[in-house]
């Protein structure tokens, strides 16, 4: 159960990376608009995008809840991909399919409150902030933890203090911090803006 559980989150999070990139910011395309299979979660990631850029990472539709059109958008895209999940993980691991459902209300508790209190994504999930307010903002595409910006090369900081404790994004004893990040630097390093990109 707890080794199906500990891959379902693997999965989930490498899911979360994917359909950051491809399906919310969408691909782009030479003299054309950007393309996502699902051009609705897009349009409402890049307002989300907007209303971040313009309240200092703050989204009022947070505020709003159920009644705000993007709040609904990304909770029914959130049951229909734990549904999904769910049902191609069932035959094969019950802890999989435990971890889709933990990682799809997981994912919807960090981002709501993440955009609620900015402090506080500052402070726990520094990569999303950086997903949204560092110049670059198609780069560190997870949410939740950056496990899969790591490993494929799109953790991209934009300031020292934007930069995680260890690249499992988990509060963990100061000795092991120090040597995953170090094992992180010398294998998977991640990325640091140019000071010239940083916003003013």
């Amino acid at each position: 159960m707890w080794k199906g559980f500990l891959t379902g989150l693997v999965v989930a999070n490498g899911f979360e990376w994917f359909a950051h990139k491809y399906i919310l910011h969408g691909t782009h395309r030479a003299g054309q608009a950007r393309y996502s299979p699902v051009p609705e979660s897009m349009r409402s990631h890049w307002e989300h995008h907007r209303e971040g850029r313009k309240t200092e990472f703050s989204d009022i539709g947070y505020v709003e809840g159920y009644k705000n059109w993007r709040t609904r958008n990304e909770i029914g895209s959130l049951v229909v991909v734990a549904s999904v999940f769910g049902l191609a993980f069932y035959p094969v691991s019950k802890g999989m399919v435990l971890a889709t459902l933990y990682s799809a209300g997981n994912y919807y508790y960090i981002h709501r409150r993440a955009h609620l209190e900015p402090e506080w994504a500052r402070k726990k999930i520094p990569w999303h902030y950086d997903h949204h307010m560092n110049s670059n903002q198609d780069a560190n595409w997870c949410v939740t933890k950056p496990w899969f910006d790591y490993l494929l090369g799109t953790r991209v900081i934009s300031s020292p203090d934007l930069q995680e404790k260890n690249p499992l994004g988990i509060a963990l004893p100061e000795a092991l911090s120090t040597h995953l990040t170090s094992l992180a630097n010398r294998y998977f390093p991640a990325k640091w803006a140019k000071v010239r990109d940083q916003l003013q």
